[in-house]
C-alpha cells in the first residue's frame, strides 16, 4: 500500500512482506497455502512472486483486480462481500500492525492513515481466501496474461514489426477474450501531480502531435477517466493505458514526463468487474466521478 510516487524511492521490500505473512498466520490461527497478488498492476503483481521465492509458498495465477485499485477495499473480493480481515501491515524498520474491521472501507482507511506514518508505502497481508473463494471470485490467469503481453511486445521486437500492431492484434485476440482500442496518439503538454493522502493523484492532458485535439486523463494512483472535446472515450473499471509511441512500454503515473510521445490505449475489463454490484465499489462512483460507465467497445468513435 502507498503512493506510487514514494514507491519509487522507498522501494518494498521482501522482508517485510514475510513479517506481514508470518503475522496474518499468526492471526489466523493456522499456515497458508499459497499466496497471490491483490491487483494485477504495478508492484502489487511481483511482490507475491518475491515472498513465494522468500517463504517456497506457490503463488497463485489470479488476483482481485483484473488491473491495479488504489484502494483496498476495490476488489472483487469485496464486492462479494469478503472481508479482508485481519490486514497486517509492516514496514522496512520492523514495525508490524494488525488491523481488524468489519467494514473492507474502514480497513482502507485506517491502514492508509497507518501507510502515510509508515513514510508514505507499506507491506500488507490481508483478505485470507479459500481455494474455492478464488476460483469463484478471482479475476483468474492474470499473472500469465502480463507474461503473454510481454511476450508479445517483445516477439515483435526481434522481428522489427510494428509493436504497436502486434500488441493490439493479442489484445483483441480470443486468447485474451478482450476489446481494446487506440484512444489516442500524442504528446504530454502539461501534468497536474501531487501526492496527498497515500496516494499520487492529478490529471495529465495530452496533445494530438497534429495539435488538432487534446486527450485529458484523470488519474490517483492509476488512470480512471479519458475524455477528449467533452467526449468520453473510457473510464473505470476498464483500463486506460499510456504507453510510450516507439516501445510500447507503459508509462505509470509516476513516470509521466512533459513531452513524452505517447499513445493511450483502453482494454476492456472482465465481466466479474462490470456487474451492477462491482460498478458500485471500483466504478467512476466510487472514485466519486459523475461520469456513467460505458464499455470502451460501446463508445463511438
Amino acid at each position: 500500500m502507498g503512493a506510487p510516487t514514494v514507491i519509487n524511492e522507498k522501494i518494498p521490500s521482501g522482508a517485510a512482506n514475510v513479517e506481514a505473512l508470518r503475522q496474518f498466520e499468526k492471526e489466523m490461527g493456522r499456515k497458508v497455502d499459497a499466496v497471490m497478488p491483490i491487483e494485477a498492476g504495478g508492484v502489487n503483481a511481483t511482490m507475491p512472486l518475491i515472498v513465494g521465492a522468500l517463504t517456497g509458498l506457490p503463488v497463485i495465477d489470479a488476483d482481485g483486480m483484473g488491473r491495479a485499485f488504489p484502494e483496498l477495499q476495490m476488489t472483487t473480493f469485496n464486492v462479494a462481500g469478503l472481508s479482508s480481515s485481519p490486514n497486517i501491515i509492516a514496514d522496512d524498520k520492523g514495525s508490524v500492525l494488525t488491523i481488524l474491521t468489519k467494514d473492507n472501507v474502514d480497513a482502507e482507511r485506517y491502514c492508509r492513515d497507518i501507510c502515510v506514518r509508515m513514510g508514505g508505502a507499506g507491506q500488507m497481508a490481508c483478505y485470507p481466501l479459500t481455494g474455492r473463494e478464488i476460483r469463484e471470485f478471482a479475476v483468474l490467469n492474470t499473472i500469465s496474461l502480463a507474461v503473454l503481453i510481454g511476450d508479445a511486445i517483445a516477439n515483435a521486437r526481434r522481428r522489427h514489426s510494428d509493436v504497436f500492431e502486434d500488441l493490439m492484434e493479442f489484445l483483441t485476440s480470443e486468447q485474451t477474450g478482450r476489446h481494446a482500442r487506440l484512444l489516442f496518439d500524442g504528446k504530454v503538454t502539461d501534468i497536474l501531480r501531487e501526492t496527498t493522502g497515500g496516494f499520487s493523484v492529478g490529471t495529465v492532458q495530452i496533445d494530438d502531435l497534429h495539435g488538432s485535439g487534446r486527450l485529458s486523463v484523470k488519474f490517483q494512483n492509476e488512470y480512471l477517466l479519458a475524455e477528449s472535446g467533452g467526449r468520453l472515450l473510457a473510464v473505470v473499471p476498464d483500463l486506460i493505458c499510456i504507453l510510450d509511441r516507439e516501445t510500447a512500454e507503459p508509462i505509470t503515473t509516476e513516470n509521466l514526463r512533459y513531452g513524452q510521445r505517447v499513445k493511450v490505449i483502453g482494454i476492456s475489463a472482465p465481466d466479474i468487474m462490470r456487474t451492477e454490484r462491482a460498478l458500485k465499489v471500483f466504478g467512476p462512483a466510487g472514485f466519486g466521478l459523475k461520469a456513467e460507465f460505458v464499455p470502451v467497445e460501446s463508445v463511438r468513435s
